[in-house]
């Protein structure tokens, strides 16, 4: 009885949670039904039709695995530095006033900024892509891994150096368990970046390109965009 009455309130809260989408989407529908005929505007029956056609001739699963192993491998590199050099910032009053100038300095820059130099040095393929969502998620696990590794009771510490423990064993076995929270919060953050990222590097990479570069969804939405006109394909 208890499962039951647990199991109405969740499909209650979901209908809540669907209704509203769903009336969009029917609005949307009757909207394009009484467009002209052969008006390139997207529809939902037209933006499924296109997802099952690009599904099945694996353009844009070919698509999805370049981007996510772009984004995946750059978040990667982002969290090694920034978690190695967060932990440093954090643990040393000295490494961080040094380095948080030069940290300030670049992390208010967008990370499209930095496009036109990472094309020059590393072309219009995957090392561009990477470059650009490395830097975008290195600062956000960076700031929050310094937050963290601050934020460690100091008396930790100084138990951990009473008990004759090292820097380093200190570093690894105090410090980071206890700023792990925060790592996880910078971590989480530099995904949705990094994934926000790739879409637009691709996408400029493809317009420098002329549409042979780097592949992916950010340049398969170029394509879409500047040669087939097809904005159902860039819906899906």
């Amino acid at each position: 009885m208890n499962a039951a009455q647990d199991f109405s309130p969740r499909w209650q809260q979901l209908a809540r949670a669907s209704t509203l989408p769903l009336a969009l989407l029917v609005a949307w529908q009757l909207w394009a039904l009484s467009l002209p005929a052969g008006s390139p505007a997207p529809a939902p029956l037209k933006v499924l039709q296109s997802l099952v056609e690009l599904v099945a001739n694996g353009g844009l699963l070919m698509a999805l695995a370049q981007s996510l192993g772009r984004v995946a491998t750059g978040f990667a590199v982002a969290l090694v530095l920034g978690t190695a050099l967060g932990a440093l910032m954090g643990s040393s009053r000295a490494v961080r006033e040094s380095l948080d100038p030069l940290v300030e300095s670049f992390r208010p820059i967008a990370p499209m900024a930095i496009l036109p130099i990472a094309i020059l040095w590393f072309g219009t393929g995957t090392p561009s892509a990477l470059a650009i969502v490395t830097y975008a998620a290195f600062f956000p696990v960076l700031v929050n891994t310094v937050h963290g590794v601050s934020r460690v009771e100091r008396k930790l510490v100084l138990a951990a150096q009473t008990m004759g423990m090292g820097r380093l064993t200190i570093l690894t076995r105090v410090i980071l368990p206890g700023a792990l929270p925060g790592i996880l919060l910078g971590a989480r953050l530099a995904m949705g970046v990094a994934w926000t990222a790739i879409i637009a590097a691709e996408l400029a990479v493809g317009a420098k390109s002329g549409g042979g570069g780097s592949g992916g969804i950010g340049q398969m939405m170029f394509v879409f965009y500047a040669y087939n006109i097809d904005l159902n394909a860039i819906v899906v």
